[in-house]
């Protein structure tokens, strides 16, 4: 079985993926993930919104060593393969920091366009597959 690395984050297994945030009624304050007051303003004003599905790449870098815990990943030391981690502008809505498919420095660029998708990121204790969310280049399509 599959299982999301947190279900409040995301609108997964849906086919249209998600990122699930929050916005102010108050203030108009946007946050991901959704918490239950607002950031900016103390309220507890915050409903529940989708994120855009496709951004631009604000900033990035290669994750070059095994994260520490609570990484809920399955590498080791000796299997491990650095990963892009990106700071990705969602619309005009809200900076999102998130995995990248890519990790070739050399295929990234700032002011990128992408796409989220969910992605493997390990196997919990009960024999799970959990799934968490990343950002890879964008089709013209979706541009």
């Amino acid at each position: 079985m599959q299982r999301i690395i947190d279900p409040a984050i995301s609108t997964w297994p849906e086919a249209d993926f998600r990122l699930v945030g929050g916005a102010c009624g108050d203030c108009g304050a946007t946050v991901f993930p959704i918490q239950d007051l607002c950031p900016r303003c103390s309220r507890p004003s915050v409903r529940k919104i989708t994120l855009p599905s496709t951004g631009t790449l604000v900033a990035w870098t290669t994750q070059g060593f095994l994260p520490g815990a609570p990484y809920l990943g399955d590498e080791t030391p000796k299997t491990f393969v650095p990963f892009g981690v990106g700071l990705v502008q969602l619309g005009d809505v809200i900076r999102v920091e998130g995995r990248l498919t890519e990790n070739d420095p050399e295929k990234l660029e700032f002011g990128m366009r992408v796409a989220l998708t969910p992605v493997p990121l390990g196997t919990d204790p009960e024999g799970n597959e959990v799934i968490t969310f990343a950002f890879r280049p964008a089709a013209r399509q979706e541009i």
